[in-house]
């Protein structure tokens, strides 16, 4: 039997199921089993110590604990397409980083004048390792479970898609 995971928010705003996200990658789970996070405040703290494994198109963190939780931030929806100064990380790919530690700020009301959606989804990429995978924030946890059903497409291969229950 697999291990549950439990994962402190690395973001403070309103922590919401990934079947809630406007966006099919992530509500459908086929990018990871994980929650978002709804009206960030604009701080990126690491929720775990780690690697990073690599910063993507502005606002995509990747990365890894000491443990092997494989985690990726996606700031925003859509958000590739913005250009300026909303992203400023504090870290590069390969940096090790200790829990708490800030690594990436960014401007949320920036993200929203720009016609862009600034719910930020959280991911655990190898979410075959873990059991239950919870994530809190506050009171407020996230339980995104084992799925019992496994989904496959003929584009994509073969993806599971997790239930996900809100608990206040």
């Amino acid at each position: 039997m697999l291990e549950s995971l439990i994962l402190d928010s690395p973001l403070k705003g309103k922590l919401i199921p990934l079947d809630e996200v406007n966006d099919k990658i992530f509500s459908s789970g086929a990018a990871g089993r994980g929650a978002a996070i709804k009206n960030p405040d604009g701080k990126i703290f690491a929720p775990f110590a780690g690697t990073v494994e690599f910063i993507a198109s502005p606002g995509v963190l990747g990365l890894k604990s000491f443990g092997g939780v494989e985690l990726l931030i996606h700031v925003g929806l859509n958000t590739c397409k913005l250009i300026g100064d909303t992203f400023q990380p504090r870290v590069t790919a390969g940096d090790t980083f200790r829990r708490g530690e800030i690594l990436m700020t960014f401007d949320p009301q920036e993200m929203i004048r720009g016609g862009f959606d600034s719910t930020t989804p959280v991911v655990v990429t190898n979410p075959e390792n873990f059991g239950d995978i919870i994530f809190r924030l506050g009171a407020r946890k996230i339980f995104a479970q084992r799925a019992e059903k496994f989904f496959f497409s003929t584009l994509r291969g073969g993806f599971e898609y997790g239930r996900f229950i809100a608990s206040t």
